[in-house]
């Protein structure tokens, strides 16, 4: 059944009205806010159409309709008008963001928490690696005859017990070693080209190496593990959707507890919109999430999603959300934001 301009305008106002007011509307209602004239029987038909098309869902058998997922995702594709934001709201996040942060780490937790609060709906932002960290430079330190502090401009700065006494003068041989043979490549790589060396460095020197690598290799992971920050997340209980005590614990639990399951936009996107049962976690399965991205830099970039029922204000979240990533992305490609705590320029 072809979905005409009128049934589309009638989901657009049924869509609209029960983000509102999370009541259903009326056919009487329904044909006063018809562009041109059309009577309520002429709406009941089509409300009975699009609920035969799988686009509206009647919760009671004495109760209005209301818009199924598959409604909404047309409403989200088609019938949406973008919302830009106003100057104010500009001028509102811009402020939020000339905060003095105190690094990297520091503007991903706050910036859940700015999110929420511009758009009243639970948020989560973490870090996501678009490419394998790796080790621009090795510079090793001595502290005493067993110990060096090993140093990365993208790895913080660690103190490391050596397995052998080391002279203070071959520091500058073993470095130059390092950085010929391990910077630019993976954990993994680093770990072939250190069994290529094997016959080409001494004893001793070997074992220093070996000890060196394998310490970079663990702090290369330990540095591609985020934290995620969820905030707000009691707000859902504000939503009538969530007036089951029961519904809305299992959700937050799921926020604050598997915060790594949360989704994270596909395909390299910069924002999607997943609504109810398109979440893969059942968890999300009656909620719908927006998530954006933003550049961080170093192959790293920055997410935040937001959290809410699925008659969500999509058009304003996604407008806020926007903004804000836009000018997360500005901020950092400007190096207008400090380095993480701790890690060495």
């Amino acid at each position: 059944m072809e979905l005409t301009a009128r049934k589309k305008q009638i989901l657009k106002i049924v869509v609209e009205s029960y983000i509102d007011t999370a009541e259903p509307l009326g056919s009487k209602a329904i044909a006063e806010r018809m562009p041109e004239k059309v009577s309520s029987a002429t709406v009941r038909n089509e409300l009975a159409e699009l609920s035969d098309m799988g686009y509206l869902e009647q919760p009671h058998t004495s109760a209005g309709r209301i818009p199924s997922p598959l409604g909404y995702r047309l409403y989200v594709n088609e019938l949406m008008e973008r919302k830009p934001i106003s100057a104010e709201e500009a001028a509102q996040i811009n402020d939020t963001l000339r905060q003095e942060l105190k690094g990297t780490d520091q503007v991903i937790a706050k910036t859940g928490q700015m999110v929420s609060s511009f758009v009243d709906y639970p948020t989560y932002a973490v870090a996501d690696h678009t490419a394998d960290t790796t080790v621009r430079r090795f510079e090793l330190i001595a502290v005493d005859s067993a110990s060096v502090m090993l140093s990365d401009s993208r790895v913080k700065s660690r103190l490391m017990q050596l397995s052998l006494p080391l002279e203070a003068e071959t520091l500058p041989q073993i470095s130059h070693l390092l950085n010929t043979h391990f910077t630019g490549i993976g954990s993994a790589e680093m770990n072939a080209h250190l069994m290529n060396l094997s016959d080409q460095v001494s004893g001793q020197w070997f074992l220093l190496l070996n000890q060196v690598v394998e310490y970079a290799a663990e702090l290369l992971k330990e540095s591609q593990q985020h934290e995620g920050f969820t905030n707000g997340a009691s707000q859902l209980l504000k939503f009538p959707e969530f007036r089951d005590i029961d519904k809305a614990h299992d959700l937050m639990h799921f926020m604050v507890d598997s915060k790594e399951q949360l989704p994270v936009p596909a395909d390299g996107r910069a924002m999607q919109i997943l609504i109810g049962p398109e979440n893969v976690n059942d968890a999300l399965k009656e909620s719908s999430v927006v998530v954006a991205s933003y550049d961080i830099g170093d192959g790293m970039r920055g997410l935040v999603g937001v959290v809410g029922p699925t008659r969500m204000d999509y058009a304003t979240v996604a407008a806020r959300l926007s903004y804000f990533a836009e000018s997360l992305t500005r901020m950092f490609g400007k190096h207008e934001l400090p380095p993480k705590e701790n890690e060495i320029q």
